[in-house]
């Protein structure tokens, strides 16, 4: 029998509003506001390290669009039984304000992208990389807000105080429409908030890449290796909480493979570079 908590989360009662015929995808502003103030922040902080700070803004403009179709074609890839299985409409792959970006692909195509611009200006890619690094997860953090109003990316049902409740979402012929909809306020289940776990961790992340970064003098990416390893090591354990659909690998969720990759991959390079550039100085 399932228990109800005053405590429950609730869960958003809509997450579209329609201005006149144009659909306004809380989603969509949650990614955008994130991608605002990672701007902002990595501006100031690569002009504190003597960069110049338009680089930023040209830089963005190859990288987010970049990294919106990088982090579109791994969820479409990972999850492809949504959009060309049995009874799946391919045309749904396009449709990214429904939701569904992975922040893997986002940040391999976002940063190839960097990369690549970087080096045909003759700009150093370690310390711009140091500059966007706390930005980044920041922006992550907002960007978790947008799978709350969309209803997705949960984990698994549970009667813990804090547990986020998901409605029944209807359109306005009645039809269940669990993104689009507006909530019938029927619950249909109680679940772990794993977007709210993700984001926290991100929270925590981003706080802590601050302090080293006082604390320390890191050099040629170091700082960013730790941002992704930091991030991965959160998402290793949000993904063992998650219960919605995903793409299996030898039992594990895809995400729970990546993740221990992509974090050996990062302490590797991190070691790596901390012995051509030497031992962590502390700031006086």
């Amino acid at each position: 029998m399932r228990v109800d908590y005053l405590a429950n989360i609730p869960s958003p009662s809509q997450g579209v509003w329609y201005l006149g015929p144009v659909p306004i995808r809380a989603y969509a502003l949650c990614i955008i506001a994130g991608i605002v103030v990672a701007l902002w922040l990595t501006s100031r902080r690569y002009a504190a390290r003597g960069g110049d700070p338009n680089v930023v803004w040209d830089v963005a403009i190859i990288a987010i669009p970049a990294g919106i179709v990088g982090g579109r074609l791994y969820h479409v890839l990972t999850d492809w039984p949504k959009y060309f299985g049995e009874g799946a409409n391919p045309w749904d792959a396009l449709k990214i304000t429904n939701g569904g970006l992975g922040i893997w692909g986002a940040v391999a195509l976002g940063g190839l992208a960097v990369w690549a611009y970087l080096r045909h200006k003759k700009v150093a890619l370690g310390p711009f990389a140091d500059a966007v690094a706390p930005g980044v997860i920041l922006a992550q953090a907002i960007g978790r807000l947008g799978n709350w109003f969309n209803q997705e990316l949960y984990g698994r049902p549970t009667e813990v105080p804090w547990a986020l409740d998901i409605y029944r979402r209807v359109d306005e012929n009645g039809r269940y429409a669990p993104v689009t909809g507006t909530s019938t306020g029927e619950v249909l289940t109680s679940v772990h908030p794993t977007f709210l776990y993700e984001m926290l961790w991100n929270l925590l992340v981003f706080a802590l890449l601050l302090w080293i970064d006082r604390r320390f003098r890191l050099r040629d990416g170091q700082l960013f290796t730790l941002y992704v390893a930091g991030y991965t090591l959160g998402r290793f354990w949000v993904e063992l909480l998650r219960d919605d659909p995903a793409t299996m690998v030898m039992g594990l969720r895809i995400n729970t493979i990546v993740s221990t990759v992509v974090f050996a991959g990062a302490v590797a390079v991190f070691f790596a570079l901390r012995r051509r550039a030497g031992q962590p100085v502390e700031r006086e």
